[in-house]
């Protein structure tokens, strides 16, 4: 069987590097290599055109990517089909930017479907939408807002952006402020493809704020430790801020508010467990 060989042939072909390709596969990339080579010495064929470290679809690899494409999507249809059919038992695969909103309707979710193997995974909003679309999971909660009409979507909730320092910081005694009085201060932002992020670089740029010296730190969780810590400001959405003594929370004027959305595919909107949790999602917003 070619699985594992085509598999990351997709993903190289995809990314244009073995070492992106590993780390999105879960493989070494040596591993990744050897899977590619064995492939091509196989059948004789040049996948690939080398330069440096950036990997070219040949021509050949370019008429095979497609049917590669076609082959890996009917695996997930197959995988999708096995997990759902079942009247009781089952699985459903969730990727969400934040736990806050989804958590309650996955406590519902278990309450009405104590059988199903519930799983949950966290990143920002463009990782969550591309596990969406490569079928790794089933259903995604993002703050970012996508008009792609494979998807289907349904609002959970919308939250201000706020300001949240530690108690000792000279901003904690404000309860408002304009978002030029972040100038000059250590400024804690997430990863690049965090909506958080884009929305507070829009919200700063529109009001010509030049920040200090920004630290970039991939979590929220590690965000707020840096803030406890008053290491820096951070611009966060009012419900991820924690109830804590050490943190005070400031009202941004003109802060924009963050969405949070629920997306599945549309041809599986109907299947067995992404319905059944979309009802659920419909009747927490509805209520």
């Amino acid at each position: 069987m070619l699985s594992a060989e085509l598999k990351s042939f997709h993903m190289v072909a995809r990314l244009g590097s073995i070492t992106h390709a590993a780390k999105k596969l879960g493989l070494s990339q040596p591993t990744v290599t050897t899977q590619i080579r064995n492939l091509e010495a196989q059948y004789g064929v040049e996948l690939f055109y080398r330069g440096g470290r950036r990997f070219t679809l040949s021509e050949e690899g370019a008429r095979l990517l497609p049917m590669v494409q076609a082959l890996l999507q009917q695996e997930a249809d197959i995988e999708f089909h096995l997990r759902n059919c079942g009247q009781v038992q089952g699985s459903l695969r969730i990727a969400a930017t934040a736990p806050y909103y989804v958590l309650d309707l996955v406590r519902r979710f278990r309450e009405r479907q104590p059988q199903v193997q519930v799983t949950l995974e966290i990143g920002n909003s463009l990782q969550v939408i591309e596990a969406l679309e490569e079928y790794r999971v089933d259903l995604a909660a993002s703050s970012q807002l996508e008009e792609d009409s494979r998807f289907t979507r349904l609002l959970l909730g919308e939250d201000p952006l706020v300001l949240a320092v530690h108690r000792s910081h000279p901003l904690a005694n404000h309860k408002r402020l304009p978002p030029s009085a972040l100038a000059g201060h250590c400024l804690l932002m997430r990863e690049v493809g965090s909506t958080t992020r884009q929305l507070t670089e829009q919200m700063l740029g529109e009001a010509g704020v030049a920040v200090g010296p920004l630290l970039e730190i991939g979590s929220r969780e590690s965000i707020r430790e840096a803030v406890l810590r008053n290491i820096g400001i951070s611009v966060i959405a009012r419900h991820e801020v924690p109830d804590n003594p050490q943190l005070r929370v400031i009202a941004l004027d003109g802060a924009p508010l963050i969405a949070e959305y629920l997306y599945c595919l549309r041809e599986r909107r109907k299947a067995r467990l992404p319905a059944a949790f979309l009802a659920i999602a419909r009747e927490c917003t509805e209520a």
